[in-house]
């Protein structure tokens, strides 16, 4: 007889199918589906042309057809039925909001077993580890030491060979290879870090890197908010740090006042704990000027610094064509003395600047004589007016970066040709300042996205020129902006690790982070409903109830923990235009989540515009039969009114290029409005509460409904869900 087949999606391997089959000593043909649809069922396909679907059915079917000695559905009725229970509960370890809850469930359940079913690895245990093996929110739920008694059960489960190559080979956390023996419990650590297929791969290979030793620092500079390219560079240092098992510092980079602000250092902290980035404490490039000024005054001394007073536009040209500025003769003597004029900012010292003597014939143009220190008079937000001077980024990073003991900077790059740049200054400051110890860069690819700017001077003029409504406007790509909109952390963090710390540049889809945070709202977020205010159509039901009716109805059919909401039934209700404009005289359909309706009457003005319909309720009809399945709701003065908002892209173009203007490809139809009306239930949501609007997609309350002031309309904003539409403003390709 031969083996039957298991196909699934290329990208979703059922673990719990492969790795039990393993166990079981079960021959199983696994064949991954490039076309299937990532959340397809798996399918186990037997010559006789039978299938099973799904997950909790074939692993019955292993579990049945098992060669070990250990039975995997136990030793006796109890224990079977305990495990088909167990199968049904796994599915509910899933992503999202509720996942939390439901791993808690499992660990007070596990306090005082070994075993989820009867005194043996069963079905059971395999099902649940395999869920927890396939979702990194777990990581992070363990890292809070609250589910001892569930990590000690999964580590046991880890431990089994079966389980554990199987891990190895389809899980989330797979290096794409077999197994290897780990050389050292270090090594073990590290290797179980690296990740790899979904996940990404962090195998880069740091230079000198020393378990327990790594330090990383994430560096934001406040001038404006964190936006996700940020938070890719966020979460990658964290990753990095903890893969070593090192530390992560927060650095800000406050070296230029004419940008910086209280308000955008205030926001990246809160941002920081939105990312829940784990930290040693904030500290400031301000903390160390008295430092940098020493360090600049020793590199003047030693001859490696000049004031040069050449005009911006020249030196620029100079600096261009390799030529050498007339300045770079003058003694140290004469440095040093411009040097305190710029410190008192005199009228000759806001003329100069302090320049490195690097190499100005160098091909790699950041090696020609960069600027070191420059005149500032602007209030700094920290230090006030207490300097005149200032260092750039250029100085100050490679300098701070050794002092405060970072071993791994980790930049994007399109930095690149400035690396020789760094270790060249940071040599220069180690020849006068020998304490300080070298600092290793690995550059990754910078998070790119079609229909997006990422740049801060780009973004600062779309809030500067009134085009957004601020930094957190749901528009923006910004942390907050984007969380705002309905983008979940886990969402974000989860698509941040599966880029890896790839060097490959490229133009992301916005649908893959959309379509994860779908994956983990949807099972959890409540349902309602709503009719577009616009031309809405009164139905007469001749049958209905003579006065309304209140019917206690799931928020969630799936989801219990959602809870019920008053699903209110009348003679009147209201349909969507676009509804009305498909129905045809004596068309049966489904009123969702009440019944079956023939339309008998439909009337239309001379525009073609339904202005009514006559129905009558047919609630023995079968709703399978019904082509149309219709939101509805009964008219009432307890609907909210609603302002539904459907956003798009900021720019117009899918990738701007070097030589494109901005400017000339802004979206200006990037929000569009639909007025509604939902149901009663609504009036209790606040602010932040996801919902799916039957029909209409996701939505989270942007505004909440006001009881001192019901005119004025509850604003839900549209949540994406990974799936190609139109967008505003943008026509599609």
């Amino acid at each position: 007889m031969s083996q039957p087949k298991l196909s699934y999606p290329e990208k979703s391997a059922p673990l719990a199918v492969l790795a039990a089959a393993r166990l079981a000593g079960v021959a199983i043909e696994a064949k991954p589906d490039a076309k299937a649809a990532k959340d397809s069922p798996p399918t186990l396909s037997f010559s006789s042309g039978e299938e099973l679907n799904g997950l909790p059915s074939i692993l019955r079917y292993v579990g049945r057809a098992a060669q070990s000695t250990e039975p995997l559905y136990g030793s006796d009725a109890l224990t079977a039925c305990q495990v088909d229970q167990w199968l049904d509960i796994s599915q509910s370890l899933v992503p999202g909001a509720g996942f939390e809850s439901a791993a808690a469930s499992v660990n007070q359940y596990l306090s005082l077993r070994t075993f989820l079913a009867g005194y043996a690895l069963s079905l059971a245990d395999v099902a649940c580890w395999a869920q927890l093996q396939l979702t990194l929110q777990w990581d992070r739920l363990k890292k809070t030491g609250s589910f001892g008694h569930l990590e000690r059960w999964y580590n046991f489960c880890n431990d089994v060979p079966e389980l554990r190559e199987a891990a190895e080979q389809w899980g989330l956390r797979r290096r794409g290879a077999a197994p290897k023996p780990a050389a050292s419990s270090e090594d073990a650590e590290l290797t179980k870090a690296k990740g790899g297929g979904d996940t990404g791969s962090f195998d880069i290979g740091l230079p000198n890197a020393v378990m327990g030793k790594v330090v990383t620092r994430f560096p934001p500079e406040p001038s404006g908010f964190l936006h996700i390219g940020h938070a890719k560079a966020a979460l990658l240092n964290q990753q990095f740090a903890e893969m070593y098992k090192g530390r992560l510092l927060v650095r800000f980079d406050d070296t230029n006042p004419s940008k910086e602000k209280d308000e955008y250092v205030e926001s990246i902290i809160a941002d920081i704990k939105r990312l829940g980035l784990r930290h040693e404490p904030v500290t400031y490039t301000s903390d160390y000027f008295p430092q940098l000024k020493e360090c600049g005054e020793r590199l003047i001394k030693a001859g490696h610094l000049y004031a040069d007073d050449t005009p911006v536009d020249q030196m620029r040209e100079e600096r261009m064509a390799g030529t050498e500025s007339r300045c770079r003769g003058r003694s140290v003597e004469e440095n040093l003395r411009i040097w305190r004029e710029m410190f008192a900012a005199s009228e000759e010292g806001l003329a100069n600047c302090m320049r490195v003597k690097l190499d100005m014939t160098a091909g790699n143009k950041a090696l020609r004589d960069p600027v070191m220190f420059r005149c500032n008079l602007t209030h700094h937000w920290r230090t006030g007016t207490e300097y005149k001077c200032y260092p750039t980024y250029d100085f100050a990073c490679p300098f701070v970066d050794a002092l405060e003991g970072v071993t791994h900077a980790l930049r994007t790059s399109e930095y690149k040709d400035r690396e020789p740049q760094f270790y060249m200054i940071l040599k220069l400051q180690q020849s006068v300042w020998p304490s300080l110890p070298d600092v290793h860069i690995w550059d990754y690819a910078r998070l790119s996205f079609v229909y997006t700017v990422l740049s801060k001077r780009k973004l600062t003029w779309f809030v500067n020129n009134g085009l957004v409504d601020g930094w957190t406007d749901p528009r923006m790509p910004t942390v907050q902006g984007m969380m705002r909109r309905g983008l979940q952390l886990e969402a974000l963090r989860e698509f941040v690790i599966s880029q890896g710390a790839s060097k490959n540049v490229t133009y992301q889809e916005w649908d893959k982070i959309w379509s994860i945070n779908k994956r983990i709202i949807d099972p959890v977020c409540p349902r309602h409903t709503a009719v577009e205010t616009s031309a809405r159509v009164p139905v007469t039901l001749s049958n209905g109830p003579a006065a309304p009716e209140f019917v206690e109805v799931a928020r969630h059919a799936k989801h219990a923990a959602a809870g019920t909401k008053q699903q209110m039934r009348s003679s009147s209700l209201w349909l969507d235009q676009a509804d009305a404009q498909t129905l045809a005289e004596g068309e049966e359909v489904t009123l969702m989540g009440w019944g079956n309706c023939i339309m008998r009457a439909v009337h239309k003005d001379a525009s073609g515009t339904v202005t009514g319909i006559d129905g009558e309720l047919n609630l023995a009809g079968d709703f399978k039969k019904t082509k149309l399945k219709l939101t509805w709701l009964a008219q009432s003065e307890e609907c909210p009114p609603l302002e539904l908002q459907h956003l798009g892209y900021l720019v117009t173009k899918r990738k701007l290029e070097e030589e494109d203007s901005f400017e000339d490809w802004v979206n200006k139809e990037s929000k569009v409005v639909t007025a509604a009306v939902g149901d009663a239930n609504m009036r209790s949501l606040k602010q932040g509460d996801i919902i799916q609007l039957e029909r209409k997609g996701y939505f989270i309350v942007d505004r909440a409904f006001d009881a001192a002031n019901p005119s004025q309309p509850m604003v839900l904003l549209n949540i994406p869900d990974g799936r190609a539409k139109a967008v505003p403003g943008i026509s599609a390709p």
